[in-house]
């Protein structure tokens, strides 16, 4: 049955269903709560009647998080639930890079990006020609790249990383090669450097690619932070640069930052990275207290509630995600890879 405008006791029920999520202690007013309300109302609907998921990163807004994902997560476990679920058709709440990868793990289901200009800084800094010449200029060593890359890079490397597997599957790599190529983020890979005790251009080459949100947080203001907020928890995002996370009390990815705060007990938290995971923590943890320090992505928010109910009623070419078979083919390996390695199924 097609899905109708919701009656106005539907959208007054809705609406507080989203406050109860926690968009009311996020500020959300009476006025936001019930346009929102209207739109998730008929999105959740056309989720049932076309069999579709809808996976969101995150940095996504708050009302997308809240109101109508079914899977919320860092892009390792958006990428493994999204394979996993019976759905026909995903509605990928997040940028390019990570709907192209729910495409090579779910081929013969329809993949949409609502925001089709949402790129990445990280994945638009680097491409599989510039991998090849890597892999010319140091033969023999095995290429790890960021998930956050195309997949004409992916097809072109060995095993795929994220923020939060990236330590483990560099050191399996180091157990048989003395020298690994990281591409693209050179913050990472300086962070990575230092964890696993190598040295940048010597054992562990690096592309120079960089994050437009985390590349611009300022070290100095940790001092000035930790002056205000006495006994304040700082953690830092994996893609920050090293002068700040030698500072912070933590480094990791999102998922891992999540779980460090749930575990920790502190007087206040400082999450340095995208404004979304703050909101999001606001929300899981009302009893803590966060300190704000974050930026936004533009390319994350330009997914509106308003384009994830168009692509589901009439999705736009621009919108369907379509990988070439041979390509999708040869960047699914090091994606398995990746699985294998973070999760000890497999030797280096």
């Amino acid at each position: 049955m097609a899905v109708t405008s919701p009656a106005p006791a539907d959208i007054e029920l809705e609406a507080a269903r989203l406050a109860d999520t926690g968009l009311a202690g996020l500020g959300y007013r009476d006025e936001e709560l019930e346009r929102a309300a209207k739109l998730t109302w008929k999105i959740n609907r056309l989720k049932k009647e076309k069999n579709a998921v809808i996976p969101a990163h995150v940095y996504q807004r708050p009302e997308i998080l809240l109101g109508v994902a079914d899977m919320i997560g860092d892009s390792y476990k958006l990428a493994k639930l999204g394979a996993a679920s019976p759905a026909t058709t995903i509605v990928f709440c997040g940028v390019r890079f990570m709907a192209e990868t729910a495409k090579i793990l779910s081929p013969e289901k329809e993949v949409l990006l609502p925001a089709p200009e949402a790129g990445c800084s990280l994945s638009e800094s680097i491409t599989a020609a510039d991998v090849r010449a890597l892999k010319k200029k140091h033969p023999g060593a095995p290429v790890a790249v960021y998930i956050n890359t195309s997949v004409a890079v992916k097809a072109e490397c060995d095993v795929v990383v994220t923020s939060a597997n990236a330590p483990k599957i560099m050191r399996k790599l180091y157990e048989k090669h003395e020298k690994v190529i990281f591409a693209p983020d050179a913050m990472m890979g300086a962070n990575l450097a230092q964890e696993l005790g190598k040295t940048v251009g010597k054992d562990l080459i690096v592309w120079n690619g960089t994050c437009i949100v985390h590349d611009n947080f300022d070290a100095s203001s940790v001092e000035f932070y930790r002056k205000m907020y006495p006994g304040v928890k700082i953690l830092a995002h994996f893609e920050c640069t090293p002068a700040l996370t030698s500072v912070v009390d933590y480094i990791g990815g999102t998922g891992d930052m999540m779980k460090w705060v749930d575990d920790h007990k502190a007087s206040s938290y400082m999450l340095i990275t995208e404004c979304g995971l703050g909101d999001l923590a606001r929300t899981k943890f009302p009893d803590k207290v966060f300190v704000p320090m974050c930026r936004l992505c533009l390319h994350m928010k330009a997914v509106t509630l308003e384009r994830v109910l168009s692509a589901l009623e009439r999705p736009s070419a621009s919108q369907r995600i379509d990988v070439p078979a041979a390509v999708a083919a040869r960047a699914l390996k090091p994606i398995e890879r990746m699985f294998e390695l973070s999760e000890d199924r497999s030797a280096a």
